[in-house]
């Protein structure tokens, strides 16, 4: 049954940030509140959250996770990045913005898309979530928390616990969340190629 914190978005309590993180690092998922809309959260490393997170999602292998870095040299650390991508990235991040990007051997093979070798990758403009990452000291493996056949994400911690109590570890109540999902852009082509329309503006690529 999973736990609630109530945790302050601007400054997030240290002591609840590191509950939190404990919560990851055992292998927990989380519900997570971001500059976008709520998320699904859990470490990396833990090869059952992929289950966990595509069973509530209602998604397949083939759906792109997302891995939520602290920064842009977190993001280099996992994707491969030329000039012309990092100049972007730069200009970006954090932002409400997911990239789709090639994978470093880094990751392992389960996170990428069975067919492309890519994964989603962003850094979120939100204190909580940058707090949490920073206290991890490594990446959240991240899927936007929209339930199968619903036309927005959930944004209410209350609402979440209702649905999903039995099925997460933790839900984190920041306040408000958005509902509008990130901004996507593939960046593995010649040219950025808008993947979704979300919150983050389309203009620095030249998209509008």
């Amino acid at each position: 049954m999973a736990q609630l914190f109530h945790i302050h978005p601007e400054h997030p309590q240290p002591r609840l940030i590191k509950q939190a993180a404990e919560i990851a690092r055992s292998g927990g998922l989380i519900a997570l509140p971001t500059d976008a809309a709520y998320s699904l959260a859990g470490v990396a490393g833990y090869a059952p959250l992929l289950d966990r997170i595509r069973s509530i999602r209602g998604v397949d292998e083939r759906h792109h996770f997302t891995l939520m870095c602290r920064d842009l040299s977190e993001i280099a650390t996992y994707a491969r990045v030329d000039n012309a991508q990092y100049r972007l990235l730069k200009a970006t991040t954090p932002g409400s913005y997911t990239f789709i990007l090639e994978g470093t051997k880094e990751l392992p093979r389960r996170l990428l898309h069975p067919k492309r070798k890519t994964i989603g990758l962003r850094v979120p403009d939100h204190p909580l979530a940058l707090a949490l990452l920073e206290e991890l000291d490594e990446p959240l493996l991240t899927s936007t928390l929209i339930l199968p056949g619903a036309e927005a994400p959930l944004a209410d911690a209350d609402e979440i616990r209702q649905h999903l109590e039995k099925l997460l570890d933790l839900v984190i109540d920041a306040g408000g969340c958005g509902m509008e999902m990130t901004t996507v852009i593939n960046l593995t082509g010649a040219q950025p190629e808008l993947v979704r329309a979300g919150h983050g503006p389309l203009e620095p690529f030249g998209l509008a």
